[in-house]
């Protein structure tokens, strides 16, 4: 997206770098002709991402999980370090 001069001049003023521009035109809601990415949604999604960053850390200390699925219903789970100790010993 082309940048005026004005907005770059406003950005560099107030100290909003282009990760942040960025981040607001992702996630940020539509008003009007305005993208508002505010503080209860930037909240939230961080309360989101550290409920993701415990999962992930459950899933790592777990070796990863695998999942297997067929024809849209999931028909068992375990973990992935288990799938690549019994490939070893298949072959």
């Amino acid at each position: 997206m082309a940048k005026t001069r004005h907005f770059k001049a406003r950005a560099s003023q107030r100290g909003i770098r282009q990760d942040l521009v960025d981040l607001t035109l992702r996630f940020g809601e539509d008003d009007q002709d305005r993208r508002v990415l505010g503080e209860k949604a930037l909240q939230r999604m961080l309360d989101e991402l550290r409920a993701l960053e415990r999962q992930v850390i459950k899933a790592l200390d777990k070796g990863g999980i695998v999942v297997v699925e067929a024809d849209g219903a999931l028909i068992t789970t375990y973990r992935a370090e288990a799938s690549s100790r019994g490939r070893a010993c298949r072959r």
